[in-house]
């Protein structure tokens, strides 16, 4: 087993870097095809040998799994496919003996069908206070047969279901996953209690998922496109939620990360005082294509977007909802948008591959906190899942045309020469490992001194090592236009050339890293990264 790291104390989120599990992928231990919190804590070592600072696990909580766990049922029970609150309590000790704190899922703007609060709803009836903890509503026309508005779906497909009873609840996602009225001063303290029984329990802090929906106009008004504010994203009354949150995270030392979509940076950062979330994540830089200019831009943007408040940047590649690095930076569009999704977009791996390692450079040398995605240490690519395989409801409820999210949620290989690539000891996984995924194991690439994985444990250890990667100040270079070139603080440079050809480094004493073989001259080939040091 890998020794412990000393953990980062006080600000240690500031430039932490959290690896994502998305726990039904990673590691089975009981057999049983699904990955769990068994097979996590087994795995543990190999977050310790890689280096990172915590580990952000999307839902484990009780759930009928319609959209992966993100329509939760209970959210102080642990899903028994993923194990028990026992073992979960056991997963955070033990990760903190290891120096990586735990960060769970909190997904505030819906609940399950299946939430007892839901079942109520439904037996109680027009009218009960039950009803008033969702968004229940009379139809429009004679009888009562059209929705009550016309607010476009976060997935594809209808945002209103109706009940036997006539009236309609509203969903922005599955129809298993109704929204609740975050009006409701019930909700908000159910999930105050909610935050105090993980903190409780050790946990270091909490990612929010759509934290800018959970709020709606009360008079569920048409949605028209172009006018503010919007119906239900970034809702003004969502501040006052936070501030109230971040009060009991600071009671227990904890933190918080946002998934917040929005364009307008301003609006952006006011979830980022420092009254409310510690960081949210940052998509401008995750959807940006392969392209110097735009790159530049991106960071850029973030930083400043992050300045007037002083909180810092996240940065991050791939999550369990976007397409893979290593297939994305190999496709003709490199940039990343849910729009564009198809099956058979043509892909050359090799050269997706070489541009995911420059970015794992660009990425860990920027000033902020860096998120890791399961299995992009790895270089694994997007998987194309068969079609009677799909699990994912994005491909359903767009007619079959999107291929859905599965495909960067294959099970994770460990053991090149194990069943199922040593991803579990029983049955198959839940989702089909392609061929030749035995190739990317952690067993094999962790003898190859020229691996994905030995890049990120070597770029890991020197972020550790060489506090100027961490938060704190960016200067660009000049650099020719496919060129990337800035210094960090104690004469610390990042040179990713973007380019076809090779361009010489600018002057320096020492290489501490490249993503690739440099020429003989000493050159920086195309879709290559490194860094130096100047003394």
């Amino acid at each position: 087993m890998a020794a412990p790291h000393p953990p980062r104390t006080d600000s240690w989120w500031r430039d932490a870097v959290i690896y994502q599990i998305y726990p039904r992928s990673f590691a089975d231990g009981d057999g049983d095809g699904t990955g769990d919190l068994a097979g996590a804590r087994a795995r543990l070592s190999h977050l310790a040998e890689l280096g990172v600072d915590a580990v952000w696990f999307t839902p484990w909580y009780a759930s009928p799994m319609v959209d992966g766990g993100y329509d939760v049922a209970d959210y102080r029970a642990v899903d028994p496919a993923f194990g028990t609150l026992q073992e979960a309590e056991k997963l955070i000790a033990q990760a903190a003996e290891m120096g990586i704190r735990v960060i769970v899922d909190i997904v505030p703007n819906h609940v399950s069908d299946q939430h007892a609060w839901f079942r109520a709803a439904l037996e109680a009836g027009p009218g009960s206070p039950e009803r008033e903890l969702f968004h229940f509503r009379p139809g429009r026309g004679a009888d009562g047969e059209v929705p009550p508005n016309d607010w476009p779906s976060q997935f594809a497909g209808p945002t209103w279901t109706r009940v036997p009873d006539g009236e309609w609840y509203l969903h922005l996602f599955t129809p298993e996953q109704p929204d609740l009225n975050w009006a409701h001063p019930a909700v908000r303290r159910e999930h105050e209690d909610i935050l105090r029984f993980w903190f409780e329990r050790g946990v270091a802090g909490v990612r929010i998922d759509s934290a800018a929906l959970l709020v709606k106009d009360p008079a569920l008004a048409d949605f028209t496109e172009g006018v503010d504010p919007h119906p239900y994203i970034d809702q003004d009354g969502l501040h006052d939620v936070y501030r109230s949150w971040r009060r009991i995270a600071d009671e227990y030392g904890a933190v918080f990360v946002g998934e917040v979509w929005l364009p307008d940076a301003e609006r952006f950062a006011r979830y980022l005082r420092p009254d409310e979330l510690h960081t949210a994540f940052n998509f401008t830089f995750l959807t940006c294509p392969w392209d110097a200019g735009r790159l530049r831009r991106a960071i850029d943007d973030t930083l400043a977007e992050h300045a007037p408040v002083g909180a810092p940047a996240t940065w991050v590649l791939c999550n369990h909802d976007v397409t893979r690095t290593v297939t994305r930076y190999g496709r003709e569009d490199t940039a990343f948008d849910f729009a564009t999704k198809a099956f058979g977009t043509p892909t050359d791996l090799e050269r997706g591959t070489r541009r995911a390692r420059a970015a794992a450079l660009l990425t860990l040398a920027l000033p902020g906190s860096v998120y890791l995605y399961q299995g992009e240490e790895l270089g694994l690519p997007e998987a194309e899942v068969p079609l009677d395989r799909i699990q994912d409801p994005m491909h359903f409820r767009s007619g079959g045309t999107d291929p859905g999210r599965d495909g960067c949620r294959i099970p994770l290989p460990w053991e090149a020469d194990a069943p199922h690539a040593g991803f579990g000891p029983g049955a198959e996984p839940w989702l089909p490992q392609p061929e030749g995924w035995a190739g990317y194991a952690v067993d094999r690439q962790s003898r190859d001194p020229d691996s994905m994985l030995s890049l990120y444990r070597t770029a890991l250890a020197l972020r550790r090592a060489e506090p100027g990667f961490g938060d704190g100040p960016l200067t660009w270079l000049p650099a020719p236009a496919d060129v990337l070139a800035f210094t960090r603080p104690a004469d610390l440079l990042c040179v990713v050339n973007l380019s076809a050809a090779p361009v010489d480094l600018p002057p320096h004493d020492r290489v501490l890293l490249a993503s690739g073989p440099l020429t003989a001259d000493g050159g920086l080939p195309g879709d290559t990264a490194v860094w130096l040091r100047t003394e």
